[in-house]
């Protein structure tokens, strides 16, 4: 049997979170065939125990599987497990620190169906509060990242077209890929162009996938009706690391370099970086004129370099 939609989340050491996620998929599922697939990515903290108990206990039965990965392979690895374990017409990527609001499954679908171009459906996400927050946006380049290290805003409006965010309110022809803490994806598309880069273990897999997917005549809808709670952080650190100002974890280095070589070729990394130092350079020049220079990550000057010219990572390797 074929589900309508297959929503893949996972698990790792965030068991209650995963519980409230798949419980707002439950809630929101009515007539809908629906299956959540829970992969926990090794997580080693009892937490997988603590999932398959809580589904077990659930009466009456619930549509749910749980796999358990032997190896943390990281985001593509475990959601490729989870497209895997049951055959949809359309998969839900899902982060485990999101919840789904009422008649968010519906207005999905329906979107989808309304638009059979687009292989990557995104909602709008939210805070707990209802602020919408920004998840779509243009892929990183060298001129995004000359702007991302110059944080000048005369800077920000000259080079606006490729300035990676497009804010809450983004114009579709605009929109290059979205943030896949919770996305649609349609299996006919995922047959054409093949699963999730294990390459990556975690961050710019989403990008790529989308310019994968671009690249194959796959189109991105954004369809704003369709909202879910997005509890930024909640399953990964990254986000916290970059709002205080501290050292983010080498993979994030190593996926961004990844990235900028399969969007922009052999030297994509080289000429970011180059790009990235030049905007910090621009950014000192704000003491002439008496302004404080926004900082950057802690480490990031000599970060971007290490990730650029480590050794690629061996696909599904932590």
């Amino acid at each position: 049997m074929t589900d309508s939609i297959v929503v893949s989340i996972i698990n790792y050491r965030t068991a209650e979170l995963t519980v409230q996620c798949v419980q707002s998929v439950l809630d929101d599922i009515g007539d809908l065939a629906v299956h959540v697939v829970v992969v926990d990515n090794a997580s080693g903290d009892g937490s997988d125990d603590h999932i398959a108990g809580w589904i077990a206990a659930q009466d009456p039965p619930v549509p749910v599987t749980l796999v358990r990965s032997a190896v943390n392979g990281g985001f593509s690895a475990g959601h490729n497990l989870g497209f895997a374990a049951r055959a949809g017409e359309y998969y839900l990527v899902l982060n485990s620190d999101a919840v789904l609001t009422p008649g968010f499954l519906q207005t999905l679908l329906t979107s989808a169906k309304a638009h059979p171009e687009a292989g990557l459906i995104a909602p709008r996400l939210t805070d707990p509060d209802g602020t919408p927050q920004i998840s779509c946006f243009r892929f990183a380049s060298p001129a995004s990242e000359f702007i991302r290290s110059a944080r000048t805003g005369i800077v920000t409006r000259v080079l606006q077209r490729f300035d990676v965010s497009l804010g809450t309110e983004p114009d579709l022809a605009r929109i290059e890929w979205a943030s896949f803490a919770c996305i649609l994806l349609r299996a006919e598309m995922i047959a054409a162009i093949g699963p999730m880069d294990e390459g990556y273990f975690l961050y710019f897999e989403d990008a790529e996938y989308c310019l994968r997917a671009r690249r194959a005549g796959w189109r991105i809808h954004f369809a704003p009706r369709a909202r879910a709670i997005h509890f930024r952080g909640g399953s990964g650190p990254v986000k916290s690391l970059a709002k205080a100002g501290k050292r983010m974890p080498d993979y994030y280095y190593a996926s961004r370099a990844r990235f900028l070589r399969q969007a922009h070729g052999r030297f994509g990394p080289l000429r970011a970086n180059l790009c990235w130092m030049g905007g910090r350079l621009l950014a000192q020049l704000r003491r002439l004129v008496g302004k404080p220079v926004n900082p950057m990550n802690e480490a990031e000057a000599r970060d971007i370099w290490i990730g650029t010219f480590a050794r690629a990572r061996e696909a599904g390797s932590p």
